[in-house]
């Protein structure tokens, strides 16, 4: 008996965690995986915070992370299969801000499958009559 109401306090404790994935939360998802695939413009401010004077700016298409040397890894699409990688240091002394400048349109509703040509192995089907 007991077993049964530990399995049925831990069902609930499951879809209770499932249901709070909110609205918000999904279209931020979104909106990062937009532009972590080149489709969203955005700015990259890098300042000084002694000076208060920016240091690097850079705007465009572009996936950027924080790598382990405490830098921050900036991919740029410069056009049509063609990408930069760029690599700022971050110290003390400076912040980061990146900005949305184009905005996504996500629909909280939408999913895509991604079929990679390059990645499917062609077959040849021949009959002998």
């Amino acid at each position: 008996m007991k077993k049964k109401i530990m399995a049925a306090l831990l069902c609930g404790a499951m879809m209770c965690s499932l249901s709070a994935c909110r609205e918000s939360e999904r279209v931020a998802y979104n909106i990062s995986k937009e532009a972590d695939n080149f489709n969203v413009t955005r700015r990259l401010e890098v300042i000084n915070a002694r000076t208060d004077k920016p240091v690097f700016e850079l705007i465009g298409n572009f996936a950027i992370s924080n790598n382990s040397e405490n830098e921050l890894e900036v991919t740029v699409e410069t056009g049509q299969g063609v990408y930069k990688k760029h690599l700022v240091y971050l110290n003390d002394w400076t912040i980061y801000v990146v900005e949305d400048v184009s905005g996504a349109y996500v629909d909280k509703f939408h999913y895509e499958v991604n079929f990679l040509p390059e990645m499917i192995i062609p077959v040849t089907v021949t009959s002998h009559n």
